[in-house]
């Protein structure tokens, strides 16, 4: 990975480039306002300051965008009274002694009962016991989402070949030229419609592989309003 700056006016854009076995140049600004390049292996430096250059008044945007709502969640501690999000809204943690360990979703707060331990080794088996639940509900709450949209696409005649779901670090899903659907853990806790956004967006690749014209008139005809849930998504998980 390589860091580059354009000046754009009087503002300096600084933007990392990552040069991967792809077809096409991808410019993404991400929620904490880093400006990111995806670019073809042989692509040249030129081409891409080039692009830069007629999507800044775009990257300005979006980093205002993100900016305007303030600092992102600070880092989980895993302590009662500590708030969770779970389908797009905040529940309430309440850790309490005992044995065994334990982990409940009581409609209203998330209740972890633990055996006494120093503070350090208690917030990595909370921690522990409230990935693993993420990650039982997202198996369930994700195929059933799923569904209904898959079963909408097969009147084009395609179908994912699995989904699959794990924990992952820059996207919120993926689609392998097999067909295989992987879905961040993470979309767990965000809303249901931004869940059904990152579905709608991967079963698009099924037809159109690339960020194509296409691609996004497809997905603009299956979800209208993917934009807004994409924003809010950004938002709420960073």
């Amino acid at each position: 990975m390589t860091t580059e700056t354009i000046i754009y006016g009087t503002t300096d854009i600084n933007y990392s480039i990552t040069y991967s076995d792809r077809r096409t140049l991808g410019i993404t600004v991400n929620p904490d306002g880093q400006v990111t390049v995806k670019a073809p292996i042989d692509t040249s430096k030129e081409k891409i300051t080039e692009k830069i250059s007629k999507r800044a008044s775009w990257i300005l945007k979006q980093q205002a965008f993100f900016k305007s709502f303030g600092n992102k969640m600070p880092e989980r501690r895993y302590i009662s009274g500590e708030s969770h999000l779970y389908l797009g809204k905040q529940y309430t943690l309440r850790v309490t002694e005992g044995k065994p360990h334990s982990i409940k979703f009581k409609g209203r707060y998330f209740e972890i009962v633990c055996m006494q331990k120093p503070p350090v080794e208690t917030q990595y088996i909370v921690s522990h016991l409230m990935k693993e639940w993420y990650k039982e509900r997202a198996k369930i709450k994700f195929a059933e989402i799923a569904e209904p949209i898959i079963q909408r696409f097969k009147k084009y005649n395609v179908e994912p070949a699995s989904l699959y779901i794990q924990v992952m670090e820059n996207r919120w899903g993926s689609c392998t030229p097999k067909g295989k659907i992987i879905l961040n853990t993470e979309l767990i806790k965000a809303p249901k419609p931004c869940i059904e956004y990152v579905i709608t967006h991967e079963l698009c690749h099924l037809l159109h592989r690339g960020h194509t014209r296409a691609f996004y008139n497809l997905l603009s005809s299956e979800m209208p309003d993917w934009e807004r849930w994409k924003n809010k998504l950004e938002v709420m998980m960073y």
